[in-house]
């Protein structure tokens, strides 16, 4: 099998320990190990709770603690409905892994997590993309959805809130693409990894696993919750569909860490504490992000509605990879280029970081907008 390169991982792992300032991250600042454990009341009591644990396997399919917790994040799902997996990335993996077949349809966004079509695409299916534009504030458009999903469409991919742009599908919308999928048939994946991170109220979106009988949700304690290092993602599924995945999971994971899966409990425990430090951090820096901006006259946006990213336009002749390793060679600022996400004349900036970091990694950016914009004027 044959499988394209994963172009935004790639770029992560040649520049991300290289860079002075990264901007490049997706995750709401890191917790570290005793920031949690104070959130959570744990600081005195969690070596009574980890030196009895038994370093086996643990539960194949995650805790019944922590399955319970991550269905409690969702308005009906159960227990039974969850399978803990390896990270959000092995959540989707598995999905794709499960339920794509040589030729069968698979509609998928764009731009996306990439996996959500290249996976597909090296199982020889037939992707089609959809792509989120500009004009319509990058979400879908979903005329041109229902005339890709054709009867017997096998898979429509969805990102919600979106990566890279920061787009949200509110309730209205995603009913709607419900509707589509449900005419043709095809189950519905929404990758949720950044749910929790919306700009407005509580930024929870609704979770797809609600709205539709083939719909599955996958998330992760990584992004909002700011426990990357846990590497401990989720499905939420239909209770028949959980089985096949699992089997494909029992070739691959196994079972996570029992640390991981303990910490995530922690974790979940005090969720609303977690979250409300993330809307925090995540509308703080936004605002930043967007009074600068608004300075920048290189600088075009649509300001992001959740997630802790944002597609920034820049008017400059110079492809988006040469401009970031232009940028990161001259100030140490590190941003990803559109063209990991097949989004030509674009840079995707993580804004959700230390807000020390964002303000000089900005300023930083900002003379050398002005550099190339004099160059240009020569």
């Amino acid at each position: 099998m044959k499988i394209r390169e994963f172009a935004v991982e790639m770029w992560m792992n040649r520049y991300e320990l290289q860079c002075e300032l990264n901007l490049a991250e997706t995750c709401v600042e890191s917790l570290t190990v005793a920031e949690l454990l104070a959130m959570a009341g744990r600081t005195e009591t969690i070596l009574s709770e980890l030196l009895p644990l038994k370093l086996t396997y643990g539960a194949i399919e995650g805790s019944d603690r922590l399955r319970g917790l991550i269905a409690g994040m969702t308005e009906t799902a159960q227990r039974e409905n969850v399978l803990v997996t390896h990270g959000a990335i092995g959540a989707n993996a598995l999905v794709h892994q499960t339920l794509v077949e040589p030729g069968d349809r698979v509609i998928s966004v764009l731009p996306t997590y990439q996996q959500h079509y290249s996976i597909p695409e090296s199982y020889g299916a037939d992707v089609r993309i959809l792509r989120l534009r500009e004009e319509n504030g990058f979400l879908p458009d979903l005329d041109e959805l229902r005339a890709l999903a054709t009867p017997g469409t096998r898979l429509i991919a969805i990102n919600n809130p979106n990566n890279p742009t920061g787009s949200v599908m509110d309730r209205a919308m995603l009913k709607e693409i419900v509707a589509i999928a449900r005419e043709c048939g095809a189950w519905l994946l929404c990758d949720e990894v950044y749910r929790g991170t919306g700009q407005d109220g509580d930024g929870m979106t609704t979770s797809i696993f609600d709205l539709y009988e083939r719909g599955i949700s996958t998330g992760s304690m990584s992004k909002s919750f700011s426990l990357a290092g846990l590497r401990l993602g989720w499905i939420i599924a239909p209770v028949d569909l959980v089985h096949p995945i699992t089997v494909h999971r029992d070739y691959n994971t196994i079972s996570v860490g029992m640390i991981d899966d303990h910490l995530a409990a922690v974790a979940l425990e005090v969720r609303d504490a977690i979250l409300a430090r993330s809307r925090s951090i995540s509308r703080t820096n936004l605002a930043i992000l967007a009074d600068w901006v608004e300075r920048e006259p290189l600088i075009d946006w649509i300001k992001p509605r959740g997630g802790t990213t944002a597609m920034l336009k820049y008017d400059l002749p110079v492809p988006s990879e040469a401009f970031c390793l232009d940028l990161l060679e001259k100030t140490g600022v590190m941003m990803t280029p559109g063209s990991a996400f097949d989004m030509e004349g674009y840079v995707r900036i993580g804004y959700c970081n230390n807000e020390a970091v964002l303000r000089e990694g900005l300023a930083r950016m900002s003379d050398y907008l002005a550099q190339q914009g004099v160059c240009a004027d020569e």
